[in-house]
């Protein structure tokens, strides 16, 4: 069976280590509070001894796949940390098996994770191959306060982390607290700090990603999320981009802090609708914090100080559904050489159509070439990969139109396709009107592709073909086929393409790639390609 890429890493933790977070500790018996309501049994569920301890477990963070949970254990032995320094706090991972729903035992992570006196997970991204870790980092040194990337190499290790460039962000992180959280597309970061040296009381900020691969500089999330005078802190951005959880001390609360749920309005990122306290049992009378969710958003998993096996525990709560955020799609798959069908280690890049907007990126496995992204609902998305020498065939998948019916998770392999002469690409992304030859609007970001790859590489001639399912006379489907392939062809041209470079064919129903005998075959052998006739 296919195992996700990190899994590796925590094989490797478990060499490392060999020994589990409660090797030394006693295995207690799970408990469970139970909050009635009108119409439903709210069920915390401690998440047991091979997560918790007689130690406090903090800060955790899941996966978007469910399957991986990282978090802090506060002044365990195993602490990088623990003979130098008081309450030492080192990250920890643990694997949920997919079949039985149950966590494995947790395991200490290695360096360089591992490094600092205080260190924690923030993020991670879709793919489960990139993480935010704490602290600002350079060359693997530990230079001040921040936050860092690591991403996940082909030893099964992570890279050394990186400080995130956070424009005049010495500014702003003053005072006893920080954190940070990132949106599923990677172009939104959410800190939560504050501006006053020493200060108890945090503001949430929001930075968004630049050109050059820095971030901007922090700007508040605004009057509804961040009062005068209360704490809000822990953000957490739920997979659809729009929902946010933090924790705050603001009036009204159960205790001390709780969590909040907002939606955002519109992109400004500083419009929100009033927060809703999450009320009992997800907020109790102690301090409540470091919410965090999977895709599906279906539970909620936290930190609590209530009927646990130590000083604080990491616990699940299923959500109900006012408290949940807005559904996505968890698309998965492999990226594959269509020549030699070998995996691939790739960049993705998603769009939205028409207007070739770049939605978010992510990364395919080193290993198997595996990929997951998160995809918000309402969108048309053209997803490729990208590897240098190669040209992506790239895939549609159109959640406009898609009835949103809840969480989805759906499987798409990938492929890319060797620049070398015989070489034939599928072009996926060009749309005609029905029995028609114009192209369509959505058609234009796949076409520039094509643009690109002529200029770019000035000796490559090509074939545009185009084809048609069995439907129809054959007189018919070849004429509608050839003007279709002549229309991808005037495009080109008309974006500066030697007319001589390209040759533009019909063939009707003559090739078709599978039998026309289903709905969905027919509508694979209506397609649009190119061949490489030189190079």
């Amino acid at each position: 069976m296919r195992r996700i890429s990190l899994l590796v890493t925590i094989l490797i933790c478990r060499q490392l280590t060999a020994q589990p977070l409660n090797d030394s500790l006693p295995k207690l018996i799970q408990q469970k509070d139970n909050l009635i309501t009108e119409n439903t049994i709210i069920q915390i569920e401690n998440l047991g001894p091979n997560i918790n301890s007689d130690l406090p477990e903090l800060r955790p963070t899941i996966s978007p796949d469910g399957n991986l949970l990282f978090f802090v254990t506060e002044n365990h032995p195993r602490n990088t940390k623990f003979n130098s320094v008081p309450n030492s706090q080192d990250i920890w991972v643990a694997e949920r098996d997919t079949l039985t729903g149950t966590w494995g035992e947790a395991h200490h992570l290695p360096y360089p994770l591992n490094k600092s006196h205080y260190n924690a997970v923030y993020w991670v991204s879709s793919d489960n191959l990139r993480i935010l870790i704490r602290g600002a980092y350079q060359e693997g040194a530990y230079i001040g306060r921040g936050v860092s990337e690591c991403t996940l190499q082909e030893s099964g290790r992570f890279s050394e982390p990186a400080a995130l460039r956070i424009r005049n962000y010495n500014k702003y992180d003053r005072g006893n607290q920080s954190g940070a959280t990132m949106s599923q597309n990677g172009k939104v970061l959410l800190l939560y700090m504050t501006e006053t040296p020493g200060s108890s009381f945090n503001d949430i900020f929001v930075c968004f990603k630049e050109a050059d691969n820095a971030w901007s500089e922090p700007k508040s999330l605004g009057k509804k999320i961040n009062l005068p005078d209360a704490d809000e802190m822990t953000p957490y951005l739920a997979a659809d981009g729009v929902t946010l959880y933090f924790s705050s001390n603001r009036e009204g609360g159960f205790g001390n802090n709780d969590i909040y749920m907002a939606k955002r309005l519109d992109e400004s990122w500083t419009k929100w609708t009033d927060p809703i306290n999450l009320g009992a049992p997800i907020n109790t009378k102690d301090w409540d914090a470091f919410f965090t969710l999977d895709a599906g958003g279906e539970y909620a998993y936290l930190t609590t100080s209530q009927n646990g096996f130590g000083k604080s525990d990491i616990v699940r709560v299923k959500l109900m559904e006012r408290e949940k955020p807005d559904p996505v799609v968890l698309l998965s798959g492999n990226v594959y050489n269509k020549k030699t069908k070998q995996p691939i280690s790739a960049k993705m890049v998603y769009e939205t159509l028409p207007d070739g907007n770049e939605a978010g990126t992510a990364l395919s496995s080193p290993f198997d070439g595996a990929f997951k992204m998160v995809l918000p609902y309402h969108k048309n998305y053209s997803i490729r990969a990208t590897s240098d020498h190669f040209f992506a065939i790239s895939e549609n998948l159109n959640l406009d139109s898609l009835v949103k019916e809840g969480y989805q998770e759906i499987h798409k392999d990938l492929y890319l396709v060797p620049i070398e002469i015989g070489s034939v690409v599928r072009l996926n992304n060009v749309f005609f009107d029905f029995d028609k030859s114009s192209l369509k609007a959505e058609s234009f970001v796949e076409l520039d592709r094509v643009v690109k790859l002529l200029n770019e590489n000035p000796s490559i001639e090509i074939e545009m073909s185009a084809h048609t399912d069995s439907k129809g006379s054959d007189d018919y489907n070849f004429k509608l086929s050839d003007n279709r392939a002549r229309s991808v062809k005037e495009y080109l041209l008309s974006k500066g393409i030697d007319e001589k470079r390209i040759v533009s064919q019909g063939y009707g129903e003559t090739r078709p790639v599978v039998p026309n005998d289903t709905d969905e075959n027919r509508q694979l052998n209506r397609r649009v390609e190119f061949k490489i006739l030189k190079n």
